[in-house]
């Protein structure tokens, strides 16, 4: 698929249907639930920044077969309708008296067989997006069907990516990477950190990023204290470790990866944490094959610093990612998940550099049956200089 290349085919569409309705089955699930933009989105291809406001809930039923059956606010039908969904019911939204309650207690009612379970995304890493005193009435409304946790259901299809999925989470990388090229026209010593922030966010839209979702950063003398403040107006100085990450959004996919560079010459310490994250990545690379755990990568990760005498940082050292900036699995201690041929990651080790500094790398990779296959391109392994 081109990097220009927008949208899906219906076969696209069909073929994650077909496979969220094995897992129904296998589950003893009537029908599924979904109200949340990616998982919409990931069935239909409906695509609005409408999502932003809080105001209207929107609703999508899976049967266990046939077509999915959007149920959705009156001002969405012609978005749904061009997304290939082909059942559209909708109501005059805001109703301050029945705002959707109804018309999707009446579909459920429909296409699930008489006491029958309604499956709902309801573990880690999923929300309810509608208002809880809605999904009481719900409940009441459609008694004697239940509700039932499908978290595995979704999260075993979604996390594998088709080779259309790939395209586009790399074009969003390749979005990244023209605009951190840019980076020594932004950045500098003297330059504002916000003054960086949005350079750098242009930049991305010049590179074309539909739209710049996530970006945090920092910068301070012999690392950084966190990952994800948002821009002070302090002015960078020489012997600054700038770091900025950045989520970028091209055809509804994420890239997320983050960049390091020394403003003026670097510390020996800073030079070596570089060096340790490098190989740490590395190591994911070379040791990611199907079938091993989320944890076996962290710990070939973590493993890669201590063994050179680094102290690696708590936390996880990396997530999946599509269609949300993180998605399942994480990779850390106790995280058994077993990674699958198709899944995209990011591996993202941090080195430790004192009781408040640390420094972070992040690449995004698909995996692939013989090993890891990068998306973004690969930070050099000598910290580079503004």
């Amino acid at each position: 698929m081109s990097e220009t290349t927008r949208g899906f085919p219906l076969s696209e569409f069909e073929r994650r249907t077909a496979a969220l309705q094995d897992g129904l089955a296998r589950a003893g699930l009537g029908a599924l639930l979904l109200t949340t933009e990616a998982d919409v989105s990931y069935v239909t291809g409906f695509a609005t920044r409408f999502w932003e406001s809080p105001t209207r809930p929107w609703f999508l039923a899976l049967p266990l077969a046939g077509e999915p059956v959007a149920v959705i606010p009156a001002i969405g039908a012609a978005c749904m309708a061009r997304s290939g969904v082909r059942e559209i019911r909708t109501w005059p939204s805001p109703d301050l008296v029945d705002d959707g309650v109804g018309l999707l207690a009446q579909t459920l009612l429909e296409v699930v067989p008489a006491g029958g379970r309604i499956g709902l995304p309801m573990g880690p890493e999923t929300h309810l997006r509608m208002p809880l005193a809605d999904f009481e009435r719900l409940r009441t409304a459609v008694a004697p069907l239940t509700f039932r946790d499908a978290t595995a259901v979704v999260r075993r299809v979604r996390e594998v990516k088709s080779a259309a999925e790939v395209a586009k989470i790399r074009a969003a990388c390749r979005v990244a990477d023209r605009a951190f090229v840019r980076l020594p026209e932004i950045a500098g010593p003297g330059v504002p950190l916000d003054v960086v922030f949005r350079g750098f966010q242009i930049a991305c839209l010049d590179a074309g990023a539909d739209r710049v979702a996530y970006l945090a950063g920092a910068a301070g003398p012999g690392g950084y204290a966190d990952v994800i403040s948002p821009a002070t107006t302090e002015p960078l100085a020489p012997g600054d470790v700038l770091m900025l990450d950045t989520g970028v959004v091209r055809d509804g996919y994420f890239c997320d990866f983050d960049r390091n560079v020394a403003i003026g010459k670097p510390g020996d310490a800073v030079r070596r944490a570089h060096a340790l994250l490098h190989a740490a990545v590395e190591a994911g690379l070379e040791a990611l094959l199907p079938g091993m755990t989320a944890e076996a990568l962290h710990r070939a990760m973590a493993g890669a610093i201590e063994a050179r005498g680094g102290i690696a940082a708590p936390g996880r050292f990396g997530h999946g990612l599509g269609l949300q900036l993180t998605e399942w699995p994480s990779l850390m201690p106790g995280d058994g998940t077993v990674l699958r041929e198709g899944m995209v990651l990011t591996l993202e080790p941090a080195v430790m550099l004192g009781p408040d500094r640390l420094m972070v790398a992040e690449e995004n990779i698909v995996v692939q049956a013989d090993g890891a296959e990068l998306l973004s391109t690969r930070a050099p392994p000598e910290l580079p200089v503004i």
